[in-house]
């Protein structure tokens, strides 16, 4: 069990401590689970470009119900310590399934803090992005069929306004730019030297060329 007594969002005034789910409570949670069951299935498919129509659709809903959370006021859990919600999957083949299909488009660029330093754009990859938002919701979709709505409303909070929500924006930004490179004949720039996350054994510009025709070949143009 872990202790929230400093990591709690700093919000204003509590939404309240009932464990009946209301209408709110419900269709957050009817959101999250969407989100993770539409992303399962995508990754057991083998067609990269309805992939990622179908991955831009349910990131775009996610963040509606993100925004949602983030615009309530507090949400105070019953407990001080977090109840433990057991093991885990740990989304490894998860993440192998969606790296395979989305190859060799899987890595963006994107600056993690708009707000902070300037910085150069970091390497990221939609899959290890995908699986790990997937992997956060549904640590909050345990307490939520448990019982513990407020439990799982303060994590789905907490960690949309600490990581999912950033995560989902990024890889949003990135699905929206690849369709719009496409759609608008607009070369796709090349990874940049060293800021690939593995030695995937190609050059940029084939990279830059494999993803070009896979992608106008999967969206038919």
């Amino acid at each position: 069990m872990s202790d929230r007594t400093d990591t709690t969002p700093d919000l204003p005034g509590p939404l309240g401590r009932s464990e009946a789910p209301d209408d709110f409570a419900v269709q957050i949670a009817d959101s999250v689970e969407s989100f993770v069951l539409a992303v399962t299935e995508v990754a057991k498919g083998d067609e990269p470009g309805s992939a990622i129509s179908l991955l831009l659709l349910e990131v775009s809903q996610l963040l509606l119900a993100g925004g949602r959370l983030g615009a309530i006021e507090d949400v105070l859990p019953d407990d001080r310590f977090e109840p433990d919600a057991g093991p885990e999957p740990d989304g490894v083949e998860l993440r192998e399934r969606l790296a395979v299909l989305l190859a060799p488009i899987d890595v963006y660029h994107e600056v993690f803090d708009p707000y902070g330093p300037p910085e150069k754009p970091s390497a990221f990859r939609i899959s290890d992005d995908l699986a790990g938002v997937v992997s956060e919701l549904g640590h909050g979709l345990t307490h939520y069929r448990e019982g513990r709505v407020s439990e799982a409303l303060w994590w789905w909070q907490f960690s949309y306004l600490s990581n999912w929500g950033s995560t989902c924006t990024a890889v949003l930004r990135a699905l929206q730019s690849l369709i719009a490179h496409v759609r608008l004949d607009s070369p796709l720039g090349a990874v940049p030297d060293g800021a690939d996350t593995d030695d995937d054994g190609l050059t940029d510009e084939q990279l830059e060329q494999q993803a070009g025709d896979l992608m106008a070949a999967e969206l038919g143009l």
